[in-house]
């Protein structure tokens, strides 16, 4: 086993369901093949049904299914180009939920872009990258949105 192949064995996707994921994806799926690493998709949708549904006993929003569609899309895409990848939909708040996943699920790295393309994502996303940067034990791979390969 060389180096890159001990380097990452779990390696956390944060997407935000934009046109930024076509920034990060290849970028992940070039070190998940260097590093043989598993690959965990997350979305945390974070609309107001997604925020209160477990307090209020609501069902799925438009959103939630719309980002649990694009989610399990994604993850078939990438499991047929040979990745082991699963996917995890959460509701709440971005940070705590990235955060979590990580941890729960023994993650060796967690990648984000570095903003969505709305002043309401790129405030959303700054802010949580900022908290995920500042209490993950693990290190973080930031993508510049925009720049997809």
């Amino acid at each position: 086993m060389t180096w890159a192949h001990a380097m990452f064995k779990k390696i956390l996707v944060a997407l935000d369901h934009s046109n930024a994921d076509a920034a990060l994806l290849p970028r992940v799926k070039e070190l998940a093949r260097l590093t043989r690493a598993g690959v965990l998709l997350i979305h945390v949708s974070t609309g107001w049904a997604a925020q209160w549904q477990s307090d209020l006993n609501l069902s799925d929003s438009r959103e939630m299914q719309e980002d649990r569609e694009y989610l399990e899309r994604v993850r078939a895409e990438i499991e047929r180009e040979g990745f082991e990848v699963e996917a995890l939909h959460a509701l709440g708040k971005p940070s705590e939920e990235i955060l979590k996943a990580a941890r729960a699920k023994n993650c060796d790295l967690i990648a984000m872009t570095t903003h969505g393309h709305r002043l309401l994502r790129d405030l959303l996303y700054g802010e949580t990258i900022e908290k995920v940067r500042h209490e993950s034990e693990i290190p973080i791979f930031l993508v510049r949105a925009g720049q997809a390969s």
